[in-house]
């Protein structure tokens, strides 16, 4: 028998996280490392991860494999974390709620704006002279 698989994409920013979800023991490898070989020191790492998982009762039920590809450390790990709620969603709809009330569902679309002609940066202009 083949070992079902739970498929979702969470996005942050420019980091894209492909996730798939299978039962096991609550295992998490991140483009083949292990998260805390992964992410190293980054503070809530493992807490923002595991809070789909305590929210719908499932610590240590599924074993995660992501791949994460475009912007930070930061942005990775809440776009994994939106991958994650969107594989359980897939595997009972029946948490949509409550994971939607928490805002694992939302994508955060906040990107940098870009630079626009004439200016220093997005909005900043060049220091006027008037004489």
């Amino acid at each position: 028998m083949a070992v079902k698989k739970f498929y979702a994409t969470g996005k942050r920013k420019t980091a894209v996280a492909r996730v798939w979800l299978t039962s096991g023991s609550g295992e998490v490898m991140v483009n083949k490392l292990s998260l805390e070989d992964y992410f190293g020191n980054i503070v809530d790492s493992r807490q923002k991860i595991n809070g789909p998982f305590s929210l719908t009762g499932s610590v240590d039920k599924f074993d995660v494999i992501a791949t994460l590809k475009g912007g930070g450390k930061v942005a990775q790990v809440d776009a994994l974390r939106h991958g994650i709620a969107k594989a359980l969603l897939e595997i009972d709809p029946e948490h949509r709620l409550s994971l939607k009330t928490a805002g694992f569902l939302t994508r955060d679309s906040r990107v940098k704006e870009r630079k626009k002609y004439g200016k220093k940066g997005a909005r900043a202009s060049f220091q006027f002279s008037k004489r």
